[in-house]
């Protein structure tokens, strides 16, 4: 979008952030234009400084799943603030989150919060290699774990978007240390266990792919990860950054009916504000300092207003049919993103897990980021361009998974498949 007060905003932004943004792919760099600045979220909607309203599909990257400024989120915010919004030291609600977590995945027996879904997994990962004594981990293609280094091989997210190699700023020993291989080719992972098995630490995974759009496992992929991390000695970590308290009430873990050794989590864990979890197998968490030798540390980890949010998220999803209402309403939108593809002659494959979703512009399957690859990007980008001047907001990548928040009514179903069928037939005549 050209003009007015965003405009002006990206402009003098681009002079002191890089691109002008703080994370890459919020610059709109893969579908053109120039981003919106938002002034306000309410509900299922943003607004944007220039008084522009789009119902959101990226609440947050996954992040919102009770919508923006929810009032029981809000008030529990107001009241954790008022006494105070960090202590370096122990607080209640750290304790009674862990609690809620562990009760709704029980694979969590010990964790430790941290500030986001990087360090978690980075985290994770030393655990992994202190507790087996390995340095190799096995990673997916088109996956994206976070920045850490060892994460940049093959990723997802904004390095699949903006089509980057593997970053440069990682040495070349330490991207030696992670293997990677197809998603849903267990067959793959098993090769690299044949040849590396008593150096892999760990194989860790998106349970279902939200970083390169939305992949679905097939139904033997998680269960042959378990057996070779079992038959091998190594562990097998599951990053529900993304999916936890998404897909399911008890994240991707209760949805697949696999118990990892170690799972990672964030965004809606602390209800939108800067968090992250590490956690599984209590003997392996015992490793942790001050228990053990696995140094971590956090200045606001454990923060207690994030804490305060994540618990008043997480109580508010215990409503009855909460999940069942979430994923009627996102098959709802896939249906009629489908019918509209379908009516104006383009290729679509679309899936959805509770009510994370996602769509390519590709005849299906798409069981892996080379499939996804094949996506006509071009198209997206234009259909893009076309819902956000329409009123709806998608993410501005083809390689990122979409959200549908509690707060998004039928009505707001029935406006955006109304809204994106326009969109995609503008879209396919240019």
């Amino acid at each position: 979008m050209k003009g007015g007060r965003s405009s002006e905003l990206f402009d003098r932004a681009k002079r002191v952030l890089p691109g002008g943004v703080n994370s890459p792919v919020r610059a709109f760099r893969a579908v053109g234009g120039t981003p919106f600045f938002v002034a306000r979220g309410h509900g299922s909607s943003l607004v944007d400084v220039d008084g522009r309203e789009f119902v959101d599909y990226v609440c947050s990257w996954g992040a919102l799943i009770l919508g923006h400024a929810h009032p029981a989120v809000l008030a529990a915010i107001h009241a954790a603030a008022e006494n105070g919004w960090t202590y370096g030291a122990p607080c209640p609600a750290e304790v009674e989150l862990a609690e809620e977590v562990r009760r709704r995945m029980p694979s969590l027996e010990v964790m430790r919060f941290v500030n986001s879904g990087t360090e978690a997994t980075m985290s994770a990962v030393r655990l992994a290699r202190a507790a087996t004594g390995r340095d190799l981990i096995v990673k997916f293609d088109g996956c994206y774990h976070g920045h850490a280094d060892g994460f940049l091989v093959k990723a997802g997210s904004g390095v699949a978007t903006l089509g980057l190699p593997d970053s440069p700023g990682v040495p070349s020993a330490l991207a030696s240390l992670t293997l990677t291989a197809p998603f849903n080719d267990a067959l793959a992972v098993a090769d690299l266990f044949r040849k590396h098995a008593k150096r892999i630490a760990a194989v860790i995974v998106e349970p279902y792919v939200g970083n390169a759009g939305f992949i679905a496992p097939s139904a033997d992929f998680h269960p042959a990860l378990r057996a070779l991390c079992d038959d091998h000695g190594a562990l097998l970590i599951f990053d529900e950054v993304m999916t936890g308290f998404r897909v399911a009430a008890g994240g991707a873990q209760e949805r697949l009916g696999i118990v990892p050794d170690l799972t990672t989590l964030g965004k809606i864990v602390g209800g939108g504000f800067p968090v992250g979890v590490y956690g599984g197998r209590a003997d392996l968490m015992r490793r942790v300092a001050p228990e053990g030798p696995v140094y971590q540390a956090g200045t606001l980890s454990g923060n207690p207003i994030a804490m305060a949010a994540g618990l008043a998220t997480l109580r508010e999803t215990e409503a009855p049919g909460f999940y069942d209402q979430l994923e009627r309403r996102t098959a709802r939108l896939l249906e009629g993103l489908r019918e509209a593809a379908r009516r104006h002659g383009v290729p679509i494959t679309a899936g959805h897990a509770g009510s994370m979703w996602g769509t390519y512009f590709v005849e299906g399957p798409v069981r892996n980021y080379a499939d996804a690859k094949r996506s006509d990007t071009a198209l997206f980008a234009r259909w893009h361009k076309a819902a956000l001047t329409r009123g709806v907001f998608l993410a501005p990548s083809a390689f990122e998974a979409g959200f549908v928040s509690s707060a998004h009514s039928e009505g707001d179903i029935d406006f955006t498949i109304q809204e994106l069928d326009a969109a995609l037939g503008e879209a396919r005549a240019h």
